[in-house]
């Protein structure tokens, strides 16, 4: 078969394992926001960078909510003043924005709102003050990795069936302006014209203000409701036929998914349209995540319990084989027209030949509609997605513990 076009898909990760060098990465609000922890409760605190004006709401415990606009703190002229100037801010329930970070050993290091090393006299403050809201941060932090551990395993699980073609149109959800409200006048206007005049000048700018926001909303709803019409038209018809149609359905499909990391996807449509070919760049093994956590009862840290080399292999294998499951499900339910695919996983490896890397194919599967549509995508948690692609016409060389080999892919000919 001759393709008639490549394209290629760089997939940004949604929710992933921020796992580099430094250590796993743990920060309580982005820059410019963050978590206030203290005996108060639990706080929001959101801030333009760099110009000292910060807003915070009470987000739990203690106190009820209410929200106060203030200036940043700073300043400070030695470590044991800043810690006794903590201590004093949280005996008092203030707003304490801060980061933290925890290490591959689950040490937790403290920074201040604009990522300022603590000394270690503020971090013996802050675990003090603030052990409970802590402890609960770091809760959840823990729950969060492992959750997101195992949904690594679990990617095949959002798979939608293949009748769910089409597209369901969104509502824009931008509010409009708030309606014009003109000012009223003091009773002194009328007893001296000229505050009149400036009186009913201001509400003809507050009218022109107005009108004019409320032309840029008008013009985002229509832009908005055009590509919604847009997408519905090209989804629900020239999808069938058109290959532009398809490859930008695909496109912004694959684009949907809340992949774990980075993924790029290089696909070819045949020239009749009722095959396609696709080629997925797998994560290596070593960038899988080597451990869970756990959260020591009388301790502000974490604990990381090293996966065995079988139970790692085998996290691989069903992440690895849960992506090609993911993608098929995203052709199959998008692509009404194509009747076969072939799909393909590899990753780059060092070819100890020329010390450069090359692509090691580990699996590549053929699949038609028929086959696909014999599987119970209301029950994909008991699906498990390597003995689903064994059930196809699929080439690969795996030992029973998760070790592959390279193979040659398949072609659609």
């Amino acid at each position: 078969m001759a393709f008639r076009f490549q394209r290629r898909i760089r997939l940004a990760p949604g929710v992933r394992l921020n796992l580099s060098k430094r250590g796993l990465g743990l920060s309580i609000g982005p820059r410019g926001a963050s978590l206030s922890l203290g005996p108060g409760g639990v706080q929001g605190h959101a801030g333009i960078p760099g110009t000292g004006l910060a807003y915070r709401q009470r987000l739990g415990g203690a106190g009820g909510a209410g929200a106060t606009a203030a200036p940043a703190e700073g300043g400070g002229s030695s470590s044991g003043g800043k810690a006794a100037a903590l201590e004093a801010l949280l005996v008092e329930g203030a707003s304490l924005p801060i980061q933290v970070e925890v290490d591959q050993g689950g040490q937790v290091t403290y920074f201040h709102g604009d990522g300022t090393p603590m000394s270690d006299a503020e971090a013996r403050v802050l675990r003090r003050r603030a052990e409970e809201s802590l402890r609960e941060q770091l809760r959840a932090y823990c729950e969060r990795l492992n959750a997101e551990l195992d949904r690594l395993g679990r990617l095949h699980e959002a798979t939608p069936p293949p009748e769910s073609n089409g597209y369901v149109t969104r509502d824009f959800t931008e509010p409009p302006p708030p309606p014009f409200q003109p000012r009223p006048p003091a009773w002194w206007h009328t007893l001296w014209p000229p505050a009149r005049q400036c009186h009913e000048a201001q509400n003809r700018r507050d009218r022109a203000d107005f009108d004019e926001r409320y032309r840029a909303w008008e013009w985002r709803k229509a832009e908005h409701d055009a590509a919604e019409f847009a997408r519905y038209q090209r989804e629900g018809e020239r999808v069938w036929h058109d290959p532009d149609a398809m490859e930008q359905t695909l496109r912004e499909r694959l684009e949907e998914i809340d992949w774990p990391r980075e993924t790029l996807v290089d696909f070819d449509l045949g020239s009749d349209v009722s095959t396609i070919a696709v080629d997925i760049e797998l994560p290596g093994e070593e960038e899988m995540p080597d451990c869970r956590w756990s959260m020591p009862p009388k301790q502000l840290k974490l604990s990381p319990r090293r996966l065995s080399a079988t139970r790692r292999r085998a996290l691989y294998r069903d992440h690895v084989h849960g992506i090609a499951f993911r993608v098929l499900g995203a052709v199959f339910a998008r692509l009404p027209a194509v009747k076969e695919a072939r799909v393909s996983g590899y990753r780059r490896v060092r070819d100890p030949a020329t010390g450069g890397e090359r692509d090691q194919y580990l699996y590549s599967v053929k699949v038609a509609r028929a086959q696909w549509e014999k599987i119970h995508f209301d029950r994909l948690d008991q699906v498990d997605p390597v003995a689903a692609l064994e059930a196809f016409t699929l080439r690969r060389d795996m030992t029973r513990t998760g070790i592959f080999r390279d193979i040659e892919p398949l072609k659609l000919v």
